[in-house]
C-alpha cells in the first residue's frame, strides 16, 4: 500500500505561503521605514518632511505585525 501524500503536500504548501507572506511583509515594511527616513533627511520639500513621521510609524507598525506571523 502507498502512503497518503496529500496531507504532507497540503501542509507544505500552507507553510510555504506563510513564509513568503512574512518575508514580503517584513521586507516591504523595512522599505517603507527607509523611505520615511529619506523623507525625514531630504532638504528639498517640506511636504515630504511633514509626512515622514507618519510613514516611519506605518512601516514600524507593519513590521511589528508581520514579524509576529508564524514561520
Amino acid at each position: 500500500m502507498s502512503t497518503p501524500t496529500s496531507t504532507h503536500v497540503e501542509g507544505a504548501g500552507n507553510g510555504r505561503r506563510r513564509i513568503v507572506s512574512r518575508r514580503l511583509g517584513e521586507n516591504g515594511s523595512t522599505t517603507v521605514i527607509g523611505l520615511g527616513m529619506f523623507m525625514l533627511m531630504q532638504p528639498f520639500a517640506l511636504e515630504l518632511y511633514t509626512w515622514s513621521f507618519v510613514v516611519i510609524l506605518v512601516g514600524t507598525v507593519g513590521f511589528l505585525i508581520t514579524s509576529h506571523f508564524p514561520e
